[in-house]
């Protein structure tokens, strides 16, 4: 659970930190003192507005009964792996052409006047990211709750995604932003189908899917109820013992992630 949340705040903290640092970069060129303000308090209602989403699944999963629970981690589970893999399909169409992008909005909203345009397009940025984070976070701790070691989890992420920012910003010394943004595509691909091997689990659970006996078992090679394997479960889906619904659930899940490869693909070519 740790690793999962380290990598999902991590990854969502430098997806916000890309964007405002294009925004507050050509401001700081082109913009005023007022246009900036704008900006950072697009930043801080975005902030918050993730803050009270957060606020409100919290009290939402607490009011239910114990199989409503399990149907509401279900749910989140599930929605969060489809988020991320929007995300990634999101990242791969608009992620040469953001900068461009975001340049040319706010030069739009500077020529008019419209400073709240900025507010805008700030708290936007934020709030998407932060509610992706949110939903991923509260899917992944909803049986537990937000222990001490899950907050620290949340901090040292976040921490890690300034540093990686900051290094990522030194001319692409130590590793380009297209390079950064593949490997973590590999690595959100691998967390979504983890999500959505653990929401089809609480299928089972529930009797709505069969249980059946495992169709081999690697616990000998890499058991997922040891630390590293439980690592690597956590982030990739693999499961040392799986049954026929587990198996099923990965040619689901890459199937589908094959087919909107294709599919986007050729959007991208007749585009």
């Amino acid at each position: 659970m740790i690793a999962q949340i380290i990598f999902v705040v991590w990854r969502e903290s430098i997806e916000a930190l890309l964007v405002i640092g294009i925004l507050q970069a050509w401001l700081r060129h082109n913009g005023s003192a007022a246009a900036r303000a704008y900006l950072w308090g697009g930043v801080a209602a975005g902030l918050a507005a993730a803050a009270v989403l957060s606020w409100v699944l919290t009290r939402f999963g607490d009011a239910l009964p114990q199989e409503g629970h399990d149907i509401f981690q279900m749910v989140l589970m599930l929605l969060a792996a489809g988020l991320v893999v929007q995300m990634v399909l999101w990242m791969r169409r608009h992620g040469r052409t953001l900068k461009r992008e975001l340049e040319t909005g706010l030069s739009d909203k500077l020529a008019q006047g419209r400073l709240w345009g900025i507010f805008a397009l700030a708290l936007i940025a934020v709030m998407r990211e932060g509610a992706e984070a949110v939903i991923f976070l509260q899917g992944i701790i909803a049986a537990t709750g937000w222990t001490a070691s899950a907050v620290a989890a949340v901090l040292a992420a976040f921490a890690a995604a300034l540093a990686t920012y900051g290094l990522l910003q030194l001319g692409g010394r130590y590793m380009s932003w297209r390079l950064f943004f593949r490997l973590t595509e590999i690595m959100l691909l691998l967390l979504a189908c983890a999500l959505f091997v653990t929401g089809t689990g609480y299928l089972v659970s529930l009797g709505a899917l069969p249980y059946t006996h495992p169709v081999w078992d690697l616990s000998g090679i890499l058991d997922d109820a040891r630390p590293v394997g439980g690592v690597v479960a956590a982030l990739t889906g693999y499961r040392a013992a799986p049954d026929l619904v587990t198996l099923g659930s990965w040619m689901v899940y890459w199937g589908g992630i094959a087919l909107a490869f294709r599919r986007q693909a050729r959007r991208m070519a007749h585009a």
